[in-house]
């Protein structure tokens, strides 16, 4: 090691003998955990607050180097907040309530929930799962969130060691679950509130259905999927017998027909327009009917309209005011009662053949009926189109009559949707193009919020229903609970002024049955983690957030619906600033994903080329832009953070220390190089200043590291004859100060990005942490900031000369010739002297030139002759 002592006010510089890399992201985490550096302080004002709605990962989901992208660009504008003197409150939550956590337990304990089920005190799952799902245990609700919390744990543990490791700078003493105690109430109180003001209501109405999943699907959860199919031709009767043809891929759906449906504008069919014809093969009466959404070019131009073969015929039954003829259960099979409207014999017989089956099935059923009675047109016309699915799921959605929740979200009304717009205007997206994806969801939108779910882990639906004499529930007046009893579980706990033996008899109680969609209470992040309605005092200081990060994919999920919920509950935008990453790439740009199994694992990385390698990498992305996944950037990255170490080694053996970095006074700086690099350093330091303000972290790297490699690479090289002595000890005090102030600057610009290399760094020479010190304020100093770049240039052409004769570059210049424009002329001489010393020069001639400053007439010294004083 390399010791120097300075006075009593500047610390012990300690620079190890061989400074690197391995080692330092365990040893400085524990650290900054046991100084608390990164610590929120309570103790503020609303105006010294920066807040982060940092997004939860899904804790049961594996990890992948998507989560080292985003969360380190978010931690990078953290860390610049926290340097600008912000007390930065930036909190880490685990989204653990969803389908990937229900099924995780599941399997993982072989369990299965269900609310009906009494809570068992102390329960222990089987020691191993059971083979068979059949023979898995059923527990409680209570109990299985109990399950999940205790996996959770051990699931949580990896992400947050991941996350240390990477050099978040997360409070680690502010976490949460979205389906811990606090997390439910808070979004059964949020759905309380919005029950009371008339946002959130009960509706039977159309729904879209996954028929494996066995529940309701809201349309942020819709995935457009390609999928083959084929157009049926086939025809309705008018009364005279004419044969009106219409092509559709789902005949199955031929017995759930309402009407049939044209364009007000096709001659065709203009004649037929509110007359009844009948249906083949179940002989019922449907009315002709026009409607805008239908098109002439599509199919024969006429639509049979179902209750429900998509959303389309939604819009068509709700706008036409159609009878509702559903015949597809939550299975996904046809029900097997034959429907009231079908009352012909032949009808009631081909409706029971296709009674019970699968709408697969049923659709061979039909087509097969068809052609015994000669009435398909023509063989299928087979087709890809796309399809609605849900997400998750593998099946296409149904469309099926339920009773369930919404939520306003301005689906259904001009004034909110206006007005969630507007919230959207409220909000700084970076970058800015990704506020349209907003708008465009916004405009979109065919209906309000879905947010019950048939599911059984989940946060509950907070509502029961009292029973009638005859047993049946009253969904008009719900009863709710008091807030003191939050979070709830009607399924198994008593509805306010009832008892226990009331529940499901006449003249009792039953309890809503349903969960919330997990987006429901994901979208109450800032309500949650800033103590919305459990620490007034804390929200207040933190609420609007500051930042939201999060990826553009759930723009129309996450984003949205907080906004929503924002909106009714605090009448304001959640944040101010939207921070959207993009997507990880693999290397043929495609995004990576689990089921394409093109996903990398972070722990290999990291451990290959360490965290801020990687870091580097994210870095170095803007924000929005989908990335590739590239190791030779995170070389590069490694190399950076070797170079700082090896450099600021070498800055600080040569004699610079605390006392040596500049504040306002830099009389000191008697030398034109010293004078120019610092006001070069100045304009670095407001361009990165300024890239920083405006969120564009990638900027503010770029020209750090572009002047820290001149800086390495040329003006290292000039001064070191200076700062060893030779030229007097008022040449060696300005580039010592001119040394220590730069490193003193770059330490902290690079802080950001490379945290543990800057704050190993910093231990050597500085107490307490570069994460803690300022951000770099531009020195005003009166100097040329492109002397550095010329001499620079003269300096490389020298080398370039030594280079190409094949000798090395301690070799003796005996005479050379640089010539250049008159102004570049006037810099070479402010700093031959150096220049002369780097290179190793006898003897340089400037001369003046029109053109681009060259090198030439190159004598060197013969080999070993020493070089002439």
């Amino acid at each position: 090691m390399t010791d120097a002592t300075q006075g009593t006010d500047t610390p012990e510089i300690t620079v190890p003998d061989k400074p690197a890399l391995e080692g330092l992201e365990a040893k400085l985490t524990e650290r900054w955990l046991a100084d608390g550096t990164y610590k929120f302080q309570q103790d503020t004002t609303r105006a010294e607050v920066y807040s982060i709605d940092t997004p939860p990962p899904t804790a049961s989901g594996s990890l992948h180097v998507g989560h080292m992208f985003s969360f380190t660009q978010t931690d990078v504008l953290a860390r610049y907040q926290r340097m600008q003197g912000k007390n930065v409150f930036y909190p880490m939550g685990w989204d653990d309530n969803g389908l990937p956590t229900e099924r995780r337990v599941q399997n993982y304990y072989g369990v299965r929930c269900d609310p009906a089920i009494p809570y068992q005190e102390g329960y222990q799952p089987p020691a191993e799962p059971a083979k068979n799902q059949r023979d898995w245990d059923v527990v409680s609700r209570r109990n299985f969130i109990e399950l999940c919390e205790r996996l959770a744990v051990e699931d949580e543990k990896v992400f947050e060691h991941l996350f240390k490791t990477l050099g978040l700078s997360v409070d680690w003493d502010m976490t949460y679950r979205t389906i811990d105690d606090a997390s439910r109430a808070v979004s059964q109180r949020a759905f309380l509130a919005n029950h009371a003001a008339g946002d959130a209501y009960l509706s039977e109405a159309p729904t879209l259905w996954d028929v494996t999943f066995r529940t309701a699907v809201a349309q942020a959860e819709l995935e457009d999927r390609e999928v083959a199919g084929a157009y049926h031709r086939y025809p309705f009767f008018t009364e005279d017998g004419e044969k009106i043809f219409i092509e559709t891929t789902r005949p199955e759906l031929l017995a759930a027909c309402a009407a049939l449906v044209a364009n007000p504008d096709d001659e065709r069919y203009q004649p037929l327009f509110g007359k009844k014809v009948t249906s083949p093969l179940f002989g019922v009466e449907v009315e002709v009917k026009a409607h805008h959404l239908a098109k002439a070019d599509k199919g024969s131009g006429i639509a049979m309209v179902c209750t429900f073969g998509d959303l389309t015929d939604v819009t068509w039954w709700r706008e036409l005011q159609l009878p509702t003829r559903a015949i597809i259960g939550r299975d996904g099979r046809i029900i097997s009662e034959t429907p009231e409207w079908i009352t012909t014999e032949a009808g009631r017989e081909a409706y029971a053949r296709i009674a019970g089956k699968t709408s697969f099935s049923a659709k061979e059923g039909v087509v097969e009926m068809l052609r015994e009675q000669d009435l398909l047109d023509g063989e299928p016309k087979k087709i890809m189109h796309a399809v609605n699915f849900f997400e998750k799921g593998d099946k296409p959605l149904e469309v099926v009559t339920s009773r369930q929740w919404y939520i306003r979200n301005g689906g259904r009304d001009q004034d909110r949707r206006e007005r969630l717009i507007q919230r959207g205007h409220d909000i700084d997206f970076h970058p800015a193009f990704m506020r349209s994806r907003y708008e465009n969801w916004i405009e979109g939108l065919n209906g309000d919020w879905l947010v019950s779910r048939q599911r059984f882990f989940g946060v509950p639906v907070p509502v029961w229903y009292a029973l009638d004499a005859e047993g049946n529930p009253d969904y008009e007046t719900p009863i709710v609970p008091t807030d003191e009893m939050l979070p709830v579980d009607p399924a198994a706990d008593v509805a306010p002024g009832y008892s226990e033996d009331q529940r499901g008899v006449a003249g009792g109680f039953i309890g809503d049955a349903d969960v919330l969609d997990t987006w429901a209470t994901s979208a109450l992040t800032p309500q949650i983690v800033g103590g919305w309605s459990r620490n007034e005092d804390l929200f207040a200081k933190v609420f609007p957030f500051d930042l939201r990060p999060q990826g553009h994919d759930i723009i129309r999920t996450w984003l949205f619906s907080s906004v929503v919920r924002a909106d009714a509950l605090q009448d304001v935008a959640p944040w101010k600033h939207a921070a959207i990453s993009g997507w990880i790439l693999d290397p043929d740009r495609k995004k990576m994903s689990k089921s394409k199994g093109n996903v990398v694992v972070p722990t290999a990385v990291l451990e290959e080329f360490g965290s801020d390698a990687v870091r580097y990498w994210a870095s170095s992305a803007k924000l929005g832009a989908d990335t590739a996944y590239e190791i030779a950037q995170m070389k590069i990255g490694r190399r950076l953070a070797i170079k700082l170490l090896n450099a600021s080694k070498f800055v600080l053996n040569l004699g610079a220390t605390e006392e040596s970095v500049l504040s306002a006074d830099n009389a000191v700086l008697s030398n034109p190089l010293d004078r120019g690099l610092l006001n070069q350093l100045a304009d670095v330091v407001r361009q990165a200043t300024e890239a920083f303000e405006k969120y564009d972290y990638a900027r503010a790297l770029q020209v750090s590291e572009s002047f820290f490699w001149q800086f390495t690479d040329d003006y290292v090289e000039l001064i070191k004859d200076r700062a060893y002595g030779a030229q007097g000890e008022e040449g060696q005090a300005s580039v010592l100060a001119a040394l220590a102030t730069t490193l003193d600057a770059l330490l902290r610009l690079f802080a950001p990005f490379l945290p543990f290399a800057t704050e190993e760094v910093w231990s050597w020479w500085r107490s307490g942490s570069v994460h803690r010190a300022p951000w770099p304020s531009s020195l005003t100093v009166d100097g040329d900031p492109t002397l550095l770049n010329t001499l620079g240039e003269a300096l490389s052409g020298l080398r370039k000369a030594k280079s190409e004769a094949k000798v090395k570059q301690r070799t003796e210049v005996l005479a050379a010739t640089v010539s250049a424009p008159e102004s570049r002329i006037a810099q070479l001489s402010a700093g031959l002297a150096d220049l002369k010393a780097a290179a190793n020069a006898k003897d340089l001639s400037l001369v003046a030139f029109d053109g681009e400053l060259s090198v030439g007439d190159v004598e060197l010294a013969p080999a070993d002759v020493p070089a002439q004083s």
